[in-house]
């Protein structure tokens, strides 16, 4: 049986290939892919956003090899990036809860 940390890893991949390759590489996500795959895994963080080009400037900063196209290990980043976010926010609520003891 797999462990937490194993079934979010192969979570991770399942999404990642659930939208790469509908336009391009099977092995990449476009910036159409990218957005439709934020808007439907990431709809809450889209969601909080004020600048409706978030996802552009995602996919610019995303796409290190500027080949107009996010591979995996660039798609890691952001998760990796809205991963530490989430664990700061979970801190500082953790915090708050314990102040209140």
């Amino acid at each position: 049986m797999p462990s937490d940390l194993e079934q979010a890893m192969e979570s991770m991949i399942m999404v990642f290939h659930r939208y790469a390759g509908k336009e391009g590489s099977s092995g990449t996500l476009t910036r159409r892919e990218l957005r439709t795959l934020m808007e439907n895994e990431l709809s809450g963080f889209i969601k909080s956003q004020k600048d409706p080009t978030i996802v552009d400037r995602i996919m610019k900063d995303l796409d290190a090899n500027r080949d107009g196209e996010v591979n995996f290990e660039e798609f890691v980043s952001l998760v990796l990036g809205l991963s530490i976010a989430c664990e700061e926010s979970y801190r500082m609520r953790l915090k708050k809860t314990q102040s209140w003891k």
